[in-house]
């Protein structure tokens, strides 16, 4: 890279399936100085051009192509066509993953394999708060934001995420199926060298091309410590319990997971089959502009579901619209009183919209977007975005409390609760749900579903609406997007699609809504 002229400040994309060469790619820019933009492997050619444009990146790392689901999906053409729409762009770099060779342009396109490699590049003196990489987040409207992270920052935030939080060892192998373009990507890459584990790394998805994969790779691989998030919880658990039992997972030391709120049925799932009732399920709670600020440590006891405190430095806090702390039992906004290590500088270039996103609605607060409430013995837990908030009969809840509710009926696999405007109530609680394996979509399933709402919530919570899809639109790294699906139940514009590995989740739930 230091032969095409990538230095300190060049702005270099990186867009490739989670394998080994991503990670050297991630630390040779590092080393140079240069700014990674991580890239989602599933991106399409419009959001690539998108960020490679905002940040006027002038090189890229990509694959030729990708596996998925045992397809190869090229990359490369993607980023020819992105590459049309950044003019700054002078470099790609292709690594070869198998499958049709794609075409080449001479003087642009280089070879992974074909670099000249001679003596290694010196480690270049940086200022402390030098952009290590620009993550690109993107919300309901308006362009994506590059959230700025400093080589220092991002370093030793993430050594006090997984060393002080996670106890995150030199002997431990790390798993935490993932993508280059979800902040945990470059995460792991650096918690793992930094504190010399082993980083364990598995291109595609947990149940293909066998559906409990995952557990073999665990075994196989010998993985101590394993990441996943309570989507590809409920996915596994569909296979039913027996799965994890036939595999031997005893060599896992604990578990962590992040990216949403559990559920105590899918929490209590892993806890008992994978961990053996004996092992730590840890949570985690952040963003893509601050790392973490809500952590379950092992040194303290855990409930199901919950934090045990914030992590250092944080400041972390519940306070209701004026700003003041809230009591015990009652949901209010994640807020950040401090400004820890860490957290973003800024977003690129846009130093006022930074402001406006983050810091302007309580004056020297950080709002970060979550619901959130503690008990009385001080466990923390989160409710979900509060841009996903439901109001009904004055009271404020997020999707999580309703989706917890259904999901503990056993008669689903997956669940997305949102409000819909309601000419009486205001709002009213619409659900699209996934059944479980042999549950048919019938007036009993769909009563069972609102009853049990009805009974954990109260009354006014009961749904106005179930409706049964077969898939959720998730994200890369496996968030459900309620907003995708709030816009398919009233046809509304649902924003930014690009970050999707299911984008026609949106059209299945449309359909069906229109169907009655």
């Amino acid at each position: 890279m230091a032969a095409l002229g990538i230095g300190p400040g060049s702005p270099v994309g990186l867009y490739m399936p989670m394998v080994p060469e991503a990670v050297a790619g991630f630390l040779a820019l590092a080393r140079l100085g240069a700014i990674v933009l991580p890239l989602f492997s599933g991106f399409g050619a419009g959001a690539i051009a998108t960020r490679l444009g905002d940040a006027e990146a002038v090189a890229v790392l990509a694959a030729d192509s990708a596996v998925r689901r045992g397809r190869r999906v090229p990359m490369k053409a993607e980023v020819d066509e992105a590459a049309r729409q950044v003019p700054s762009l002078r470099h790609v770099v292709v690594l070869r993953q198998g499958g049709e060779a794609p075409a080449m342009q001479a003087g642009r396109d280089h070879w992974w394999d074909a670099l000249p490699y001679g003596q290694p590049a010196p480690t270049r003196p940086l200022p402390t708060d030098a952009p290590l990489l620009v993550a690109y987040t993107s919300g309901t409207t308006g362009r994506p934001k590059g959230t700025v992270h400093t080589h220092v920052g991002f370093l030793a935030k993430t050594l006090l995420d997984f060393q002080l939080g996670f106890d995150l060892k030199p002997s431990d192998r790390l798993l935490w199926m993932t993508d280059i373009g979800w902040l945990v990507g470059p995460i792991q890459i650096v918690a793992a060298t930094a504190l010399g584990a082993t980083l364990v790394l598995a291109e595609g998805t947990p149940d293909f091309p066998e559906p409990d994969r995952l557990w073999g790779i665990v075994v196989r691989h010998r993985v101590s410590f394993l990441g996943l998030g309570p989507t590809i919880a409920r996915l596994m658990a569909r296979q039913g319990d027996a799965a994890p039992a036939r595999h031997d997972l005893s060599r896992l030391r604990l578990a962590a997971s992040t990216g949403e709120p559990w559920d105590e049925r899918a929490w209590m799932w892993v806890f008992r089959h994978v961990l053996g009732s004996t092992r730590p399920l840890l949570n985690y709670a952040g963003g893509t502009e601050v790392g973490g600020i809500l952590a379950t440590n092992v040194l303290k006891p855990i409930k199901p579901a919950s934090f045990n405190g914030p992590l250092p430095g944080s400041g972390a806090d519940i306070v209701d619209d004026a700003g003041r702390s809230v009591p015990p039992g009652t949901v209010g906004e994640l807020v950040m009183r401090a400004a820890p290590m860490g957290m973003t500088q800024g977003l690129w270039r846009e130093p006022d919209r930074y402001i406006e996103s983050y810091w302007s609605r309580l004056p020297g607060i950080w709002v970060h977007g979550d619901w959130a409430s503690r008990d009385a013995d001080g466990y923390w837990y989160i409710h979900g975005r509060s841009d996903d908030t439901i109001k009904l009969a004055g009271k404020r809840t997020g999707p999580a409390e309703i989706e917890a509710a259904m999901l503990a009926t056993g008669l689903l696999a997956d669940a997305a609760a949102v409000a819909l405007p309601d000419p009486v109530k205001g709002q009213a609680v619409a659900c699209v749900v996934v059944p479980a394996a042999g549950r048919a979509d019938d007036n009993a399933f769909r009563k069972a579903l609102s009853d049990a709402v009805a009974d954990a919530m109260g009354g006014p919570f009961r749904p106005a609406r179930i409706v049964a899809v077969a898939d959720l639109p998730k994200t890369r790294n496996m968030k459900t997007m309620r907003r995708v699906v709030r816009a398919a139940l009233t046809g509304e514009d649902p924003g930014d699609l690009s970050t999707l590995v299911n984008p026609e989740a949106h059209a299945a739930i449309r359909a069906a809504a229109l169907r009655g």
